[in-house]
């Protein structure tokens, strides 16, 4: 009797050792995969619809901070999902007039947030920018 609770006593010991040794690989494993996705975070950037492709100077996307190249992610409530045409960023450019916009847009690899209010000036337009939509 004695011999078979020793016996029994070390096996339930090695299977508490491999149980323990899993959990511990496991949890390594998890924290290399949290740390390998923060790492694709800071690369994997949200999808851009359209470009800018031209600014006038002292028009309003100019005096924003807008620049050409900047890619568009997202144009007040506009964004990759809902984007079907340049015309449903005329139509919320049309229904901002006077009031500030918030435009995040991927400049050289970061993303960059501008406030952009659509106005009347000198120029054509209300923003004095050209928008290209991004072929995908």
């Amino acid at each position: 009797l004695q011999n078979d609770h020793k016996a029994l006593m070390k096996q339930v010991e090695e299977a508490l050792h491999q149980l323990h040794a899993r959990e511990k690989e496991k949890h390594a494993k998890d924290e290399a995969e949290a740390l390998a996705e923060a790492m694709n975070q800071s690369q994997n950037l949200p999808q851009a619809f359209a470009k800018v492709n031209a600014v006038t100077p002292g028009s309003p996307a100019s005096v924003s901070g807008l620049q050409v190249d900047d890619e568009i992610v997202e144009f007040g409530s506009v964004n990759v999902n809902n984007f079907q045409n340049l015309q449903n960023i005329a139509t919320v450019v049309q229904h901002s007039e006077g009031r500030p916009l918030s435009v995040t847009v991927i400049r050289s690899g970061k993303k960059v947030h501008v406030g952009l209010t659509p106005k009347r000036w000198a120029g054509k337009g209300l923003l004095g920018c050209n928008i290209i939509p991004l072929q995908r």
